[in-house]
């Protein structure tokens, strides 16, 4: 049923909007009007997509796990999808998922709808931690290996020197 909507009723909506549109505003405006948002679109998609990228990398940087900005990512190309396909509803669609706030509250549930189902599995520290990485204190602080556990204080910097 939900490949019926996404490929038969979706494009039904779209066409009955086009038309209606297009006899309010005439043909060439309603052209240019698909033609600005899909480019208006592409720019907003650009910037919000450097943005999550950024964030993905400090949390990678971090120690953490980006799960939430790759989702957010996933969202920014079904966004890109729905702005470059010609119509307003998928216009609509895809502008909302530009929006951040509606975007990480988005990608947040799918996330949560991910571990209930058991299709994000977690690291071998315990547990996802969503928003805090594998190695940070809090949950799975037991499951980690060995007797004493270690500061970080223990790096030995240095060099070395290969001799056969």
């Amino acid at each position: 049923m939900p490949l019926f909507i996404l490929f038969v009723i979706i494009p039904v909506i779209e066409i009955t909007v086009l038309i209606k549109v297009g006899g309010f505003l005439g043909l060439f405006p309603t052209i240019g009007l698909i033609l600005l948002t899909a480019m208006i679109g592409v720019t907003l998609l650009r910037v919000q997509g450097l943005s999550t990228l950024m964030r993905a990398s400090e949390s990678m940087q971090r120690g953490g796990l980006p799960a939430k900005e790759m989702a957010e990512g996933f969202l920014l190309a079904l966004a890109g999808a729905l702005l470059l396909t010609p119509g307003f509803v998928t216009d609509t669609f895809g502008f909302l998922l530009l929006t951040p706030g509606i975007r990480s509250q988005l990608a947040t549930k799918i996330l949560r709808l991910a571990l209930q189902k058991g299709t994000i599995v977690g690291g071998s520290m315990g547990g996802m931690n969503m928003g805090r990485g594998p190695f940070e204190p809090g949950e799975g602080d037991d499951q980690r290996p060995g007797p004493e556990r270690r500061g970080p204080g223990d790096v030995i910097e240095g060099e070395y020197r290969r001799e056969d």
